[in-house]
């Protein structure tokens, strides 16, 4: 149906402009289609009766739910206030609108078979983890809490699925707004470079806002139900240090749907992007998102469902899996991120608009306007952690720990500030590194493939310094602040990383508005470019689109430093609960024992092999669009000359099915590797009277897999952000500029580089922490 109602579309000048609507049925989820045909009165009045129970739940468990619960809510506000003030701005002449029409169309049909799908393979998931768990031994603690294998297993996998649907809301909702703030970027960057950068960083920012809200909020009520539930700190019954185990199964939900969701949607927007770059702009010599390339829908399509929609449920599922830390604090992450949704909020409102046209007097650096906003956020994070490590965290017993923890708040913000400017020095083409890679363009497609990979790989030594000093740094500053166990020995070091990691995140709404940021600005520049704008209106679209890819890279490069720190958290945790079952210490994994180092390099293994199965996806996909889009241009020779109508609707098809297909492979590798392994390992020490050395291996494996899958996704992330930005740097005029040699050397790299970044290395970030959360939840079966 799709491939019909694009084939009556038509933009270009000497014919009416019209591209036909392509909406067969209503593309919201089936949830939301239920809740609109309520009556408007009747659901204020369900509304507010959620929302009095909800805050009845908070107040019965703690002031400081209550307090979380009233931000989230009021955040809520704040991002319905954006939407308005988005939705408000105008969709510019008729051929953008339907363009865009096109676009929403595409992506949000993708988005509902690809969700249909991973709702289906959650479900059976889900019935897994309950069988586990149904014939699994409780922990001394369950027994004593009065905590049964029943309800323990269905609290699991009840928030397993809840993890997962919020998940999958969060994806929705990145999708939902940048298909809907396109258009309106474009139109107004025929009038005003700021206002079409305030149009975006405010579409972002909505997103942002939901999808940390949500995360929040979704953590905050599991707590507060179980909490009452389960009388949880009422004598005989739980202790709360115990609670976070029952919610693992919310970080393990979140990362499920994550990386179905980075794999599937990474697929179809690089597979396209290589396709139509490749014949496009190589072989025909036609601009990118030229209405003459029959994959230019399909591409700017991958944008939102590729960067939009599965980045939000990549940084929601970060979020959940740092607030279920092993030291039993989760109000105090819940608050940290309240806190992180209001200052982010003040950094979006400080990027206001101006009356100057961008189209007359000089255009000010995008990259340097998010910059200001980012370093308002920053310092108020700084007071706000503060706040909240003297308010939760000081105790009688060490009157300054909670300046140590403060410290290590800190030390987390640093570092997440040091991987912004890391990544944006390696990948902007205003600094050096950048500019060599260009310039190595000029002697051949070769030079620049090796300086591509040379500087991705060099680019990992700076963050892995930062993380290594922020990880010791913070481990001491809790060993030394004074808090101790019933024996006299220091016990805050591993809760001192915790705040280090809970530090770094305290910033991420305003991080995800810049990522959300990217893949809108490139979407307008499609569309300015489709619906044939003046070149002075592109030249605005192409640096906010250098600037997106700027700010895309250094999203990916603070993803990855939270998810390492995380990763340290969940792997302790780990250690924690196999020696809770087994009622055995095990305090540490000795490499020297054969098996175990084996299963080390299980690990580092399973990260280089799940990279190969997602890039060859992309590649084996984009050979179907290549064959297509040089079909079409044999075939309807006209099209160039734009006598002929190209087919979009046939390359969306074709790659909306070939990612979903390609997606089941190196996601069922991720998911499926730990469980084999452990239980393998678990026979052989069986057989040979070691009981834990099925979670020893598993323990290795995860320990390898971590630091392998964030050194293989920092060289990702960097590379393909260097070698796309190296490209727009030729297209701004240096080496040539567009055409010449040294930018068709440029395309070549940038297509390598496409499935690097957007593909594989997001989809790593997803994998590190997918990994702690199924060890986590299936650490019973490896003993």
């Amino acid at each position: 149906m799709m491939e019909a109602d694009m084939e009556n579309g038509r933009l270009y000048p000497e014919r009416p402009r019209t591209f036909s609507t392509v909406r067969t049925k209503s593309s919201l989820p089936p949830i939301f289609r239920v809740l609109m045909r309520i009556n408007p009165r009747a659901f204020i009045v369900l509304l507010l009766l959620v929302f009095s129970g909800v805050l009845y739940v908070g107040a019965s468990t703690s002031p400081i739910v209550l307090f979380v619960f009233c931000i989230c809510t009021l955040s809520l506000f704040f991002s319905l206030y954006l939407t308005k003030w988005v939705l408000a701005k105008d969709e510019g002449p008729p051929e953008m609108s339907e363009i865009s029409d096109a676009i929403r169309d595409g992506a949000e049909g993708f988005f509902r078979t690809q969700y249909g799908t991973i709702s289906k393979m959650a479900c059976i998931l889900a019935l897994v983890i309950l069988g586990i768990y149904l014939f699994r031994s409780t922990t001394p603690q369950q027994e004593a809490s009065g905590v049964g294998r029943t309800t323990s297993a269905y609290i699991t996998v009840a928030s397993f699925l809840l993890g997962a649907l919020c998940s999958g809301i969060a994806g929705f909702v990145g999708m939902w707004v940048s298909v809907r703030a396109n258009v309106r970027v474009s139109s107004a960057a025929r009038r005003s470079a700021r206002e079409a950068l305030q149009i975006a960083v405010r579409a972002g920012g909505f997103s942002a806002i939901v999808v940390v809200g949500m995360a929040v909020f979704g953590v905050a009520i599991l707590y507060a139900t179980f909490y009452v539930w389960l009388e949880v700190d009422s004598p005989g019954s739980m202790k709360v240090t115990d609670l976070p185990l029952l919610l693992v199964g919310y970080g393990f939900g979140a990362s499920f749907v994550a990386l179905f969701a980075q794999l599937g949607g990474g697929i179809y927007t690089k597979a396209a992007d290589v396709g139509a770059d490749l014949v496009g702009k190589v072989e025909q010599g036609i601009p990118e998102d030229d209405p003459r390339n029959p994959a230019v829908i399909a591409d700017l399509v991958g944008d939102n469902v590729g960067d939009c929609a599965a980045r939000g449920a990549d940084l929601f599922e970060s979020i959940a899996a740092e607030i279920i830390n092993p030291s039993g604090f989760i109000l105090f992450p819940l608050v940290v991120h309240s806190f992180d949704l209001v200052i982010s909020s003040v950094g979006i409102l400080s990027i206001r608009g101006t009356r100057d046209s961008g189209l007359i007097s000089p255009i000010e650096d995008p990259m340097a306007i998010m910059q200001k906003g980012y370093s308002i956020t920053i310092l108020l994070a700084v007071v706000t952690f503060g706040v909240s490590t003297r308010w939760l965290l000081y105790t009688e017993q060490a009157p300054s720990a909670w300046l140590n923890f403060a410290l290590c708040g800190l030390v987390g913000i640093i570092t997440a500030y040091a991987f912004v400017w890391i990544s944006k020095y390696y990948t902007d083409y205003k600094h050096e590194p950048v500019r060599l890679l260009a310039l190595s363009s000029s002697t051949g497609h070769g030079t620049n493939i090796i300086a591509g990979v040379s500087l991705g790989l060099e680019s990992t030594a700076l963050p892995v310094l930062v993380i290594s000093v922020a990880i010791i740094s913070a481990f001491w500053l809790g060993h030394t602040s004074g808090l101790v166990d019933e024996s006299g020995n220091p016990t805050g070091g591993l809760f001192g990383t915790a705040v280090a990691t809970m530090g770094m995140l305290s910033t991420a709404a305003y991080v995800l508005t810049m990522d959300m940021f990217g893949p809108i600005a490139d979407n307008a520049g499609g569309i300015v470019e489709m619906s044939q704008q003046p070149e002075s209106v592109r030249e605005i679209t192409d640096i906010l689109d250098a600037v997106g890819n700027t700010t895309k890279a250094t999203t990916k490069g603070f993803a990855i430093g939270s998810a390492a720190l995380a990763s340290f958290l969940l792997f302790s945790a780990y250690m924690d609960e196999v020696a809770a079952f087994a009622q055995l210490p095990f305090k540490e994994v000795d490499i020297a024992i054969p098996e175990v180092f084996v299963g080390g390099l299980l690990g580092s293994m399973l990260i280089f092999l799940f990279s190969a199965w997602a890039c060859s996806a992309v590649g084996r996909t984009a050979q179907e669009v290549v064959n297509e889009v040089r079909r079409q241009f044999i075939e309807r020779p006209g099209i160039m000359d734009y006598n002929e109508k190209p087919d979009y609707g046939r390359c969306v098809a074709i790659v909306a099915s070939a990612s979903l297909r390609e997606m089941i492979r190196p996601g069922a590798l991720a998911i499926i590797s730990p469980m084999a392994v452990g239980i393998i390992f678990r026979m052989l020490g069986h057989a040979t009277g070691r009981p834990l050395l099925g979670a020893k291996v598993v323990a290795a494996m995860l320990m390898f897999a971590t630091v392998s899958g964030i050194l293989m996704a920092l060289f990702l992330n960097t590379a393909g952000g260097a070698w796309d930005n190296a490209k727009k740097y030729i297209e701004t005029g240096a080496l040539g500029g567009k055409g010449s040699e040294s930018h068709k050397a440029a395309v070549t790299g940038d297509t390598v580089g496409d499935p690097f970044k957007d593909t594989a290395g997001p989809s790593i970030h997803v994998l590190i922490k997918m990994l702690a959360t199924i060890t986590l939840v299936m650490a019973p079966i490896f003993l």
